[in-house]
């Protein structure tokens, strides 16, 4: 682990300097903040004083660089959108209820009012929810209906009379549920609701609401209630809302794609329902980003942690009799943590490289609608990926530090039980994956927007003919790699970059290809769409896998091109092996089930993961040290213990 200051190996400085990517002074200076919120283990307060502490922590950073950095200059912000997701990323080592309060906050509410919302609303409000002088809330999720938002049951009623939008809950299942901000701060909610006007329905908006007045009080109409004590996030004050014929005024409706005039006439720049639904939602892509990037930053504190953890403790004696073992130069324990770190930095590289990706369409350096249904598909993808990677790593890790990992001092109940709910908020993790294969079948192409997911799929498969696989980090690299592989059936392709490529491709378009073919014999005749798509869900799935696997070793790969030769990149290649070798042996049944590797290369997949874990053990701590996350942001009771010993 490291301080606020540079690391101490040359290799880790080198490494670090690949890890924080393009916005790497948005990391030195929340690395050197004395007041950056850090999260304290076994915190014991009680709900009230965690709520308020995470409040605190919010208004200390309301205002700040990166939180202006997600309004675009010409509404009072920066426009360094990059820069504001890597801030709420690096507050995922810190305290998690602070960066979800703070994403809802500043990302969610705030980015509602400034993405789907027009000049009006900007001058209004947006300024006070970047200061947090505004508290609010992003009230989309209902307790019939989650995932599937285009079904929400809350109405917004235009009355022609008053000029007024009525917002109404018409039954308990049209109740906003885990709502973040509602319990007990926000006053005012961005809620998603069925916009009714002349008595037609023109699919869901976001309406403003205030729900409480200046002294707190539930708004006239305004039922709230506390969701009460969590699995974790305990300083997030989670609520439900119902609204009782609430009304508002007309222009508290964010206008941007669907607006009501002065006659009471519903207008949109966007003719479709589906395609103005869709569009709408893509602007609000951030938070799926900055969700994988906080449980990314989280799996990489539980593996500095064991780590460091692990170069410690010592477990048995050497055959001497005289020196006892450090639990990391066991096998056992090498295989438990540092495969998951080698992903964990394949995780992290593809993060900078969607995070880059998002920042330049949104400043405008790509503009294609292809471009952002691509960014959606991959922001779904690999949140769902990383989430539940931290969800396994930081189980991994509270493993390999036995009873003192069940210590509450040592933060991985913390971690655990704060990264949980990740893999089921801002999008389902499965349902997020559909949404990966529907891309990869439709080649990202609008004219499907106007289509269901399934029903997206099932025309999709109708249309393909071959999968086209599309390199859109570091292509001309990637597509040169591929061409200097050595042949796919080789025992020399798993030691050769372009080769390791090659065979994600591959399993990637056989499957996406056999997918196809699947749906397409099995949707003729008029057969049952839902169960034909319903059948083939599984494989749809590992399609969807495979795909991420192959998006994120091209960003590895890429980052790995971009970096200055050294010993830290002599290491990065040694961990991307690692990563590549570890992702095979996992799914060694599907290379040897479709004649990719032999019986006899499928062995040697494992004797070279256990070379590499070899290889790398020596530099276990230079590559957490990497990670640069100082060590008073990790402090625990078990490395002040063994600090001792």
């Amino acid at each position: 682990m490291v301080t606020s200051e540079s690391p101490k190996d040359p290799a880790a400085d080198q490494i670090r300097t690949v890890l924080d990517g393009r916005w790497a002074d948005v990391r030195q200076h929340l690395r050197a903040d004395p007041d950056f919120p850090v999260a304290v283990p076994a915190l014991e307060l009680g709900l009230d004083e965690h709520r308020a502490r995470t409040l605190d922590a919010c208004r200390a950073l309301a205002g700040s660089d990166f939180v202006l950095g997600a309004v675009p200059p010409e509404q009072g912000g920066t426009g360094d959108l990059g820069g504001s997701i890597t801030g709420l990323e690096m507050l995922g080592h810190g305290d998690l209820s602070v960066m979800i309060k703070a994403g809802v906050q500043f990302g969610l509410f705030g980015g509602a009012i400034s993405n789907l919302g027009t000049a009006r609303h900007h001058d209004a409000h947006l300024q006070d929810a970047l200061q947090l002088d505004l508290p609010g809330a992003y009230a989309m999720t209902e307790t019939g209906h989650g995932s599937d938002v285009q079904s929400l049951l809350t109405t917004a009623t235009h009355d022609p009379e008053t000029d007024e939008i009525v917002i109404h809950s018409p039954s308990p299942a049209a109740r906003k549920d885990y709502i973040g901000g509602a319990a007990r701060d926000a006053r005012m909610a961005a809620v998603f609701a069925q916009l009714v006007v002349a008595g037609e329905d023109h699919g869901v908006h976001c309406v403003l609401v205030p729900i409480r007045d200046e002294e707190g009080r539930a708004m006239p109409g305004v039922t709230i209630t506390d969701c009460g004590p969590k699995m974790g996030l305990r300083g997030v004050d989670n609520g439900r809302l119902m609204f009782d014929q609430v009304r508002v005024p007309r222009q508290n409706l964010l206008n941007r794609y669907g607006d009501i005039d002065d006659e009471g006439n519903y207008t949109s720049p966007i003719e479709s329902k589906n395609r103005r639904f869709f569009t709408m939602l893509g602007t609000l892509v951030r938070g799926r980003i900055t969700v994988g990037a906080g449980a990314g930053a989280a799996a990489r504190s539980a593996l500095a942690v064991a780590i460091e953890y692990g170069l410690h403790r010592t477990q048995f004696h050497y055959p001497d009799g005289e020196h006892e073992v450090v639990i990391l130069d066991y096998r056992g324990h090498q295989r438990k943590l540092l495969p998951r770190l080698a992903r964990s930095y394949a995780l992290a590289l593809a993060q900078n490289a969607i995070i880059a990706r998002m920042h330049d369409i949104a400043v405008g350096a790509e503009s294609s609608e292809n471009a952002q249904r691509e960014l959606e598909a991959r922001a779904a993808g690999l949140k769902a990926v990383t989430t539940w990677h931290a969800t396994d790593t930081i189980q991994a890790c509270r493993e390999a530090c036995g009873g003192a990992g069940y210590m509450s001092a040592n933060r991985f109940t913390d971690l655990k039980a704060d990264t949980d709910v990740f893999a089921t908020f801002e999008g389902d993790n499965t349902i997020l994956l559909q949404l990966v294969a529907k891309g990869m079948l439709t080649n990202y192409q609008a004219d499907f927007a106007d289509l269901d997911t399934a029903g997206a799929i099932l025309f999709g498969a109708r249309q393909l003919s071959t999968s086209v696989i599309e390199h859109t980090i570091g292509g001309s690299l990637i597509q040169r790699l591929l061409s200097g592989a050595p042949g796919r059936d080789g025992d020399d392709a798993l030691r050769d970059r372009g080769g390791q490529l090659a065979l994600f491709e591959d399993r990637e378009s056989h499957m996406t290809e056999t997918l196809a073919m699947r749906l397409r014999r099995s949707g003729d005749d008029g057969s049952d769409s839902f169960r034909v798509f319903n059948d083939a869900q599984d494989h749809l799935l590992e399609a969807a896998h495979a795909h991420m696997d192959r998006v994120v070793l091209e960003a590895f790969v890429t980052a790995l091109d971009d970096a200055a030769q050294g010993p830290g990149r002599d290491l990065l290649e040694k961990v991307c092996d690692l990563f590549v070798l570890s992702s095979v042996e996992e799914n060694r049944a599907w290379y040897l089930e479709h004649g990719r590797l032999s019986a006899g290369q499928a062995k040697g997949v494992v004797a070279r993961v256990n070379e590499l874990c070899d290889e790398l053990r020596p530099h276990a701590s230079t590559l957490v040290d990497a990670f640069g996350i100082p060590d008073e942001w990790l402090t625990t009771e078990m490395m002040d213990d063994l600090a001792q010993f």
